[in-house]
């Protein structure tokens, strides 16, 4: 099942976070940093999945390292709509960050150092999108322990490996889902 179909699937599960308001305002945001930068909907859509490339990288590397519990904490603790450079350099190193400025830019044409001004916005979008398949708190869980895991950020780190997840299409999708193809 693919990372759409896994938001949409927590939309409709009440003991998960996900919410139609939550795709609407990671869309918002998305379109906001879009007409602050004057890039157009294609040049951010292709830096989004750069973007969301990385962060996935990142977050694998996190989990191998800390553990799924704490990669959960992690997204929990940083998504969001607001700046917040933490979510960036608690995942990616200096060298990290200039890497993925240099390639989106090859990439894009946009600036690097404005590719880097807009990360600590795009990391807190897309782990905001990954938070939609947490658990709501106080919510009844079953006794397995696979109910109690995110199944969009399982599935955004695809467990079978066949790197077919795109943060950007996910997004795209979602403006669809609702309405907006601003995206």
């Amino acid at each position: 099942m693919g990372l759409f179909d896994q938001i949409l699937g927590a939309i409709n599960n009440p003991s998960q976070q996900a919410s139609s308001g939550q795709l609407v305002n990671i869309l918002n945001t998305v379109q906001q940093l879009s007409n602050s930068y004057h890039t157009n909907p294609s040049t951010m859509q292709s830096l989004m999945s750069i973007v969301g490339n990385y962060v996935r990288s990142g977050l694998q590397q996190k989990r191998s390292r800390d553990g799924y519990d704490q990669t959960q904490a992690f997204v929990n603790q940083y998504s969001g709509a607001s700046p917040n450079p933490q979510a960036v350099s608690g995942l990616f190193s200096q060298s990290q960050i200039q890497q993925l400025a240099q390639f989106a830019a090859q990439r894009t044409g946009l600036n690097p150092n404005m590719i880097v001004q807009m990360l600590p916005i795009l990391v807190p979008v897309v782990l905001n999108l990954l938070q939609s398949g947490s658990r709501v708190q106080n919510a009844p869980v079953a006794n397995t322990q696979t109910n109690n895991r995110n199944t969009v950020l399982d599935t955004f780190l695809d467990a079978n490996g066949d790197g077919e997840v795109d943060i950007a299409d996910a997004i795209q999708l979602a403006g669809r889902y609702l309405g907006q193809s601003r995206f």
